[in-house]
């Protein structure tokens, strides 16, 4: 994944996941007028696009990640990389 790469098909997006303009911006903090001139071709800041991309297409659930969490990831990647590389394979699986 390339970060910050433009997401050209925000409506498309939208649509296959079958929510109004309101629930899919408001899970990345997007007013429903915002993003309606977002998917109308406005750019859009990096940070948002980054938001969208890890709420509705890697389907992240942003409200569960803990910043323990992440140091914890982290840690086992830096201490173990083979068992961080196992368990990310076996994620990846499921």
């Amino acid at each position: 994944m390339k970060l910050f790469k433009k997401i050209p098909n925000l409506r498309e997006i939208r649509q296959k996941l079958d929510l109004n303009q309101q629930e899919f911006w408001s899970k990345v903090g997007v007013t429903q007028s915002g993003g309606s001139r977002y998917e109308s071709g406005r750019e859009m800041p990096k940070a948002v696009r980054e938001l969208v991309r890890l709420v509705h297409i890697d389907h992240i659930d942003l409200t569960k990640i803990k910043r323990d969490d992440l140091i914890v990831a982290a840690m086992l990647k830096a201490q173990y990389p083979e068992l961080y590389k196992s368990l990310k394979k076996s994620a990846k699986l499921k």
